[in-house]
């Protein structure tokens, strides 16, 4: 989950360096560091800390040098100390080496390099890369043999840049990570994700598995994994750097739930009939439909909240549906076919754990289609469809933007699949669900505009954890605003479905446990009975719906949403959740984008 980035150009590359670390910070924070290639040699510059801590350091320190790659970490191997931090060299400085995956045979080479003399002075796995292709510099007629003998040796997940002393160039390769190539007119960077260049280029190479590229200022060369050079297509993305900045905002999250309105519109646009009587998803090839019996829907953290909703909404329409967490799905999906869909649900289509269930279905038969926001994303490329969820970037670990407009695309396709699924059956509401999601940007906006959750924040700083409930689709919510405020707040926080509430959980609720109350939806009336059961044993009651509804009487605060279709009832309430969440967070003090222990994307398993 770290972040990478490398720059080859005729002019400086530190400051470039140094800018795309602080953009690529969501993916890791522990330490931060850059190697530049200048005429005495490779310079490195590493220290624990954020970026914004080391920066300057690095940025005095570093000397000038056209070619270089940075690094900021999110600890695996080791704790984050200045030793652990990348970049890591060979013995005899002669190259250094970015990485971010684990090397899974580490300790084997480790072995190996050891008993040929080479000494290791970090606790990392990445520390055998840069002694590897030292190693076979030494047999080897040219680096980039060099290069790809050592990557031929790692097993795992990686991505890697190297510099070699010398050589005005940059060698990395990919395989299970995400790696992608920007290039401009007199510059080529190499980055984890897009937002580390975006403001020096928007023409990008998305890399496969296995491709070694070779990028020096005037251009890049790509090799694919038996070694031939492969031409990438070059694609140009529709965002801009003002996108991904905080602009006069505290903190990414708060950017990011007030531009919700905007990425849902993007979300919805042209994918509702103008009847209001079905969607068009047009990007899909709906012949990856054809013989579905049933649906998996697999995905970790936000984005299994998310699927969790869309599989509800599948099964109104008659689609026998499961959810998993994509972690177990190799062992417990049970029977998977041709007649089955597999929908790995991924706002980076990159995690780890969700590649691997995608591959899992990928071999077992089944036909897979992957919900994500990135095109060109692994996931992307490995399933058989692909539909986006249009949302733009998302800088703040936790999740906004991304799980509402993941919500309103599993909707979409959940309507999709009922017109052409044989067996499934339209809802009956159709035109008034459709008609309120492309309303959908606009109440938002209400909700952000008008939120009480600032003053909410102030007054619930003491108790010991907060238990948040619902059922149905409102029980996802209920599931996401806890994990939303445990990410941020670092306070405990757990989601129940309403009805098991009493099963056990009522046992730790006291006059010190408020209970957050779901009452969004149809079953929002048998919600109001489960918190009333919290309420007699001292629990403070907050909750959230639309005005009048059955959960303002019974609530000591409540949270008001606009009066629309239940179903975004729901989703209206998750954004006051959101915002509870990160006013608590504020007032705590906590670090709101770049919560401890977490990163955004992750890429290991």
């Amino acid at each position: 989950m770290c972040g990478i980035i490398a720059r080859a150009s005729p002019d400086d590359a530190v400051g470039a360096l140094v800018d795309g670390l602080e953009r690529l910070e969501y993916r890791g924070y522990d330490s931060a560091g850059v190697a530049v290639q200048h005429d005495a040699g490779i310079a490195v510059h590493k220290h624990a800390g954020e970026v914004a801590d080391v920066r300057d350091e690095i940025q005095a320190a570093a000397p000038a040098g056209s070619v270089g790659i940075g690094h900021t970490r999110w600890s695996t191997h080791g704790p984050p100390t200045d030793a652990n931090a990348h970049p890591h060299t060979s013995d005899g400085g002669t190259v250094a080496v970015v990485h971010n995956g684990i090397i899974e045979n580490h300790a084997e080479l480790r072995g190996f390099l050891s008993e040929r003399g080479y000494e290791f002075t970090s606790d990392t796995d990445t520390e055998v890369v840069p002694h590897l292709v030292e190693h076979f510099l030494g047999q080897a007629d040219e680096t980039l043999t060099a290069f790809r003998r050592a990557v031929d040796r790692l097993e795992g997940s990686y991505a890697i840049a190297a510099v070699v002393e010398g050589e005005d160039r940059v060698y990395a390769t990919r395989a299970g990570s995400p790696l992608v190539l920007g290039v401009d007119d007199d510059a080529c960077y190499l980055a984890s994700d897009i937002p580390a260049f975006i403001e020096h280029t928007r023409d990008i190479v998305y890399l496969e598995d296995g491709d070694v590229v070779v990028a020096e200022p005037d251009g890049a060369q790509v090799f694919d994994a038996d070694a031939s050079p492969v031409e990438r297509r070059r694609e140009r993305v529709d965002w801009n750097s003002e996108e991904v900045g905080k602009g006069t905002f505290d903190h990414f999250m708060l950017k990011e739930i007030h531009s919700q309105p905007a990425s849902l519109g993007k979300t919805t646009r042209g994918r509702i009939a103008d009847d209001k009587r079905g969607v068009r998803l047009e990007e899909l090839d709906t012949g990856v439909l054809d013989g579905v019996a049933d649906v998996h829907f697999v995905a970790c953290g936000t984005s299994y909240h998310a699927a969790l909703i869309g599989a509800r909404m599948l099964s109104d329409v008659g689609v026998r549906t499961r959810v998993f967490r994509a972690s177990e799905y190799a062992k417990t999906a049970g029977p998977v076919s041709e007649t089955t869909l597999v929908v790995p649900v991924t706002q980076s289509g990159e995690t780890a754990d969700t590649l691997s269930a995608l591959r899992t279905a990928n071999e077992r038969g089944a036909a897979t289609m992957t919900v994500t926001n990135v095109v060109g994303s692994t996931a992307a490329r490995e399933a058989d469809e692909s539909l986006f969820i249009r949302a733009g970037p998302e800088i703040g670990v936790a999740a906004t933007k991304t799980f509402t407009s993941q919500v309103v695309t599993l909707t979409l396709l959940a309507q999709q699949l009922a017109a052409d699924l044989p067996g499934a059956t339209p809802r009956d509401d159709l035109p008034e669900l459709l008609t309120a999601l492309e309303r959908i940007p606009e109440h938002v906006e209400q909700v952000v505009t008008s939120s009480r959750a600032s003053d909410l924040a102030t007054r619930l700083l003491e108790y010991d954890a907060y238990f948040f409930i619902g059922r149905g689709m409102s029980q996802s919510v209920a599931l996401e605003g806890a994990l939303k405020f445990k990410e941020i707040t670092y306070e405990h926080a757990e989601g129940f479905a309403a009805g098991q509430l009493k099963h056990g959980p009522l046992a730790l609720v006291t006059p010190e446990t408020p209970v957050v109350g779901v009452f969004t939806g149809e079953e929002a009336g048998q919600t109001v009975t489960n918190a009333m059961e919290a309420r007699t044993r001292g629990a403070e009651i907050i909750g959230v719906g639309p005005a009048g509804g059955p959960g303002e009487a019974a609530s000591d605060i409540y949270l008001t949403v606009p009066d629309t279709h239940p179903v975004c009832q729901n989703l209206l309430a998750n954004v006051q959740l959101q915002l509870f969440a990160y006013h608590t967070a504020k007032e705590l003090d906590r670090s709101i984008d770049k919560p401890r222990n977490l990163a955004k994307s992750v890429t290991v398993q």
